[in-house]
Formats: structure tokens, sequence, C-alpha cells
């Protein structure tokens, strides 16, 4: 099944729907049993797919430790004349 949206390019499916739906409940903070049962899975391992992190919610918890606060915005690659040298010399 794909999309039909032009500027769509990812394939859609039933599984991708699902996942996409998991990963949301779990960074809203549902419990995994609680998913389980929303997503109508009878085991709970099939459910512990959905507990791997994605990359915002290991970002948000490394804060939490972190000893230097939070940049107020992301340095640029294209900004570090260090980065682009190395880079340069590849």
């Amino acid at each position: 099944m794909r999309s039909l949206h032009p500027g769509f390019t990812q394939p859609v499916s039933p599984h991708s729907l699902r996942h996409t739906k998991g990963m949301h409940l779990l960074q809203s903070g549902l419990s995994l049993d609680v998913m389980r049962d929303f997503l109508g899975q009878a085991d709970a391992k099939t459910t512990e797919v959905y507990a791997r992190a994605n990359l915002e919610m290991k970002r948000k918890e490394l804060e939490k430790v972190a000893d230097n606060p939070r940049l107020s915005t992301i340095p640029s690659w294209e900004q570090d004349e260090t980065s682009l040298d190395w880079l340069r010399s590849l």
C-alpha cells in the first residue's frame, strides 16, 4: 500500500501505522502493559519492540543527567572550520 500524497514517498502499511502508533504511545509515557492491550498484542515480548527509545527520547533522558545545560541552539557543522577542513581532507 502506498500513500497517494505526492510529497510522501515512504511506503505505508498496516505494520508501519501500528509501529508509529506504538511509538507515539511510548513517547506519551504509556506503560508497555497498557500499550500491549491497546495494540491488541497477546504477548508482552511483541510490545517490547516499542521500548526501543527514539533519538529524541534518548536526548531528553541524557539531558536529565548531563552536567552541562542544553545548548540553546545546535551548532552547525557547516560553520565549524575544523570539521570542514577535516571533511575536505577525506
